[in-house]
């Protein structure tokens, strides 16, 4: 190719570097970075931030990052939220400038991630480009609504004695190994077509016990809609507590777009212990049973987020069902009687009628429900008055005949009554009784129609019931 015309093509280029150089402008971006002074499991001490803010997230090498959780006068106290075996001190520590965020939206519908958005079921990355801070103030009080609308979990007892509605916080509790988990999982498979949008948070559970729940709302069809935020029992502390405030901003967003949501926290037992590791290790003073002072308002914060919007506002609910586990049938521990003090009521789970087979080992006379009767339908209203009173004083009448006493003919009355309520409530794991086929249950158990069925045919009289009403028993 002749040089003369190349010439142009060269003149042009430099006039463009010219011109680039002349209009480029630099600009200093100031950053803040400090030095890891030392780690201890599961948090870091971090010196040389001096601007840092609460709540701060920080980032260190590899990837990982962590709150800012105690800012002392030399130094930062900072919560790690992953794998920090290959942090040490002297590893450099950068602020970002916000707090920690969750992907929310419909994308997340189906999907099963850790309490930062990162996709735990190998699905791919969770396809959302909106973020809320995992940490919100709850909506103020001239936003909320009463609770009007029953949330049917498909279980007797609950339906008809402990009865929930939409933007309540029902709290779930009883020793280990009594059913806690199955019930919340059963009040998440019933909402298939109820237009309930359903977000599960494992906190700190065995891989195995999560594994099973999420193979069971598959198993039922229940993962469609629901969003499943896991975190397991060898997590970084920090990730098992934001694991709740995590769960709840991706139940908000649904809630803010008119949706009804419901979230269970499965368990708030091992989120607070997760707190008292890291106020210890962060040296704050310790309090009742070791836990710090604030333990009462980490809870509080969390399950105020939970209620029923104004029709203005949408109308949207968010339902709690944070379950919490006690120890040797002591309700009167720490950490049950402030939930039970925040929660508008509370199903507590025996392992007396655990043991005896009377499933699910819902104790009547200590669960209680606050706010879900004035959103119960008005036919279990008409039912389940009586049958609370009579199956309350068939307990009394019960623990008295212990005693061989004699009794007369109308205590023996009450007795069989009772026995035969108790039969009727009994149910299967995962077997959900629609509202029409539990009403006229109740109602026949309420007139005294199953009184000259013998015990032993209890479950066969019910089934024939169900029969003659259209309904057929999926377990």
């Amino acid at each position: 190719m002749p040089p003369d015309t190349l010439r142009p093509l060269f003149e042009q280029t430099f006039a463009d570097i010219a011109n680039a150089r002349e209009t480029f402008n630099p600009e200093l971006q100031a950053r803040e970075i400090g030095r890891v002074t030392s780690v201890a499991t599961g948090i870091a001490r971090v010196s040389g931030l001096p601007n840092v803010g609460s709540e701060e997230l920080v980032k260190f090498p590899g990837g990982l990052y962590g709150i800012a959780f105690d800012l002392g006068e030399t130094d930062v106290g900072v919560v790690l939220l992953g794998n920090y075996w290959r942090l040490q001190a002297g590893d450099e520590a950068e602020r970002t400038g916000r707090v920690v965020d969750v992907p929310v939206g419909g994308a997340l519908i189906g999907r099963i991630v850790n309490p930062l958005g990162d996709a735990l079921d190998g699905l791919g990355a969770i396809g959302s480009s909106q973020r809320l801070p995992v940490e919100r103030p709850s909506a103020p009080i001239m936003d909320r609504s009463p609770v009007s609308v029953p949330l049917q979990t498909g279980i007797k007892v609950i339906d008809a004695l402990v009865p929930i509605g939409r933007g309540q916080r029902e709290l779930i509790l009883g020793d280990r190994q009594t059913g806690k988990t199955t019930i919340a999982v059963d009040a998440i498979l019933n909402q298939h077509d109820q237009n309930v949008l359903c977000v599960y948070c494992a906190i700190g559970q065995r891989a195995s016990a999560v594994a099973k729940v999420v193979a069971d709302l598959r198993e039922h069809g229940a993962l469609a809609y629901t969003t499943v935020v896991v975190t397991e029992g060898n997590d970084a502390p920090g990730l098992t507590y934001i694991a709740p405030y995590a769960a709840t901003s991706i139940a908000e967003q649904f809630m803010q777009q008119s949706r009804d949501v419901l979230i269970v926290y499965d368990d708030l037992t091992s989120h607070a212990r997760a707190y008292r590791e890291l106020s210890l290790l962060l040296r704050r003073p310790p309090g009742r049973e070791a836990f710090p002072g604030d333990i009462f308002y980490i809870h509080s914060r969390l399950l105020e987020r939970s209620t029923h919007l104004r029709p203005e506002l949408g109308g949207g609910s968010l339902t709690a069902l944070p379950i919490i586990e006690t120890e040797a049938q002591n309700m009167s521990a720490y950490i049950p009687t402030n939930l039970i003090s925040i929660t508008d009521g509370q199903i507590y789970l025996s392992p007396k009628l655990f043991e005896l087979g009377v499933l699910p080992a819902v104790d009547v006379g200590r669960s209680v429900s606050r706010v879900g009767g004035k959103a119960q339908l008005a036919a279990y209203r008409k039912v389940a008055g009586s049958l609370k009173l009579a199956y309350a004083q068939f307990e009394e009448l019960e623990n008295f005949a212990r005693f061989g006493a004699r009794l007369d003919d109308n205590t023996h009355k009450v007795l069989e009554h009772g026995q035969r309520i108790r039969a009727c409530l009994q149910q299967p794991a995962h077997e959900l009784i629609p509202v029409e086929a539990q009403v006229r249950l109740l109602q026949a158990l309420g007139e005294g129609k199953f009184d000259i069925v013998p015990l032993d045919q209890m479950r066969a009289a019910e089934l024939e019931l169900y029969a003659a009403a259209g309904f057929r028993p999926s377990a």
